[in-house]
């Protein structure tokens, strides 16, 4: 790998994500060792060059010889293409770009709340909020939550009766809007951060059924051994909501509904 020199990207620290692809820079030479710090430690002579709320919103990268600063996906492209610049070619195409800074957006405006900050205490600097990217999170989550779940009731008929292909849907939809109705009422100013963290869990305990779908089809699990998985899933999905919950400070109201 072709090391980018005098350069530094500046990432999250309370975000789990950018600390581990920014790592994953500097342990494969895309980075020199010094060339990642988080903004929140940001060095006092660096603040004049970057705008700081950009910087929490889009990842910030500054060349430490000139001060030219990129933001967001321009900055992550700028170290890839230089170790791998076969590469370059293909993001120098303006609909791909339009896409990768969408997909970039999309993540980073929902970050926090698809792997939540565990020392949030003292920190003035947060992402900005975007409540476009927050309804597109919560529909991409119910779609896909939806469609795990109608297909893993294929395997629990006789335990659950055969209803049809819209239930998992409705039930899941269901959720967000009374959940939604109880946080407006017992935390408003929390309901977006809520609702986010929540789908999150469904979305995760929804992806640790795929696996138990490819067994059951091979193994020919029964309808029972199937419930039984579903109620240990589920199990988990309780306690990390309870975990989420209590990092947004929100008590067992939440939990209980």
């Amino acid at each position: 790998m072709k090391t980018l020199q005098n350069h530094v990207i500046f990432y999250d620290a309370e975000c789990p994500m950018c600390k581990l692809y920014t790592q994953a820079f500097v342990n494969t030479h895309m980075l020199d060792a010094a060339g990642r710090a988080s903004y929140q430690q940001m060095p006092d002579e660096v603040c004049p060059m970057i705008d700081r709320q950009r910087a929490v919103n889009e990842i910030a990268l500054i060349n430490t010889q000139t001060g030219e600063v990129t933001y967001g996906v321009e900055s992550l492209l700028k170290v890839i293409t230089h170790s791998v610049p076969v590469i370059k070619p293909i993001f120098n195409n303006k609909p791909v770009l339009w896409l990768l800074q969408k997909a970039y957006n999309f993540i980073s405006y929902n970050r926090r709340v698809i792997v939540p900050g565990t020392n949030m205490e003292g920190n003035d600097l947060q992402p900005s909020f975007r409540l476009s990217y927050r309804l597109l999170y919560l529909l991409i989550t119910w779609l896909i939550v939806g469609a795990i779940l109608t297909r893993y009731t294929d395997f629990l008929i006789g335990v659950v009766p055969a209803f049809n292909a819209y239930r998992e849907y409705l039930i899941c939809g269901g959720q967000i809007l009374f959940q939604g109705l109880v946080v407006a009422f017992y935390a408003p100013a929390q309901k977006w951060d809520y609702l986010g963290n929540m789908m999150t869990v469904s979305l995760a305990g929804a992806l640790l059924l795929l696996p138990v779908i490819w067994l059951a089809k091979i193994l020919a699990f029964s309808a029972i051994a199937c419930t039984l998985v579903f109620m240990a899933i589920a199990g988990l999905m309780f306690l990390e909501h309870v975990r989420r919950t209590k990092l947004l400070r929100l008590g067992w109201v939440l939990t209980i509904s």
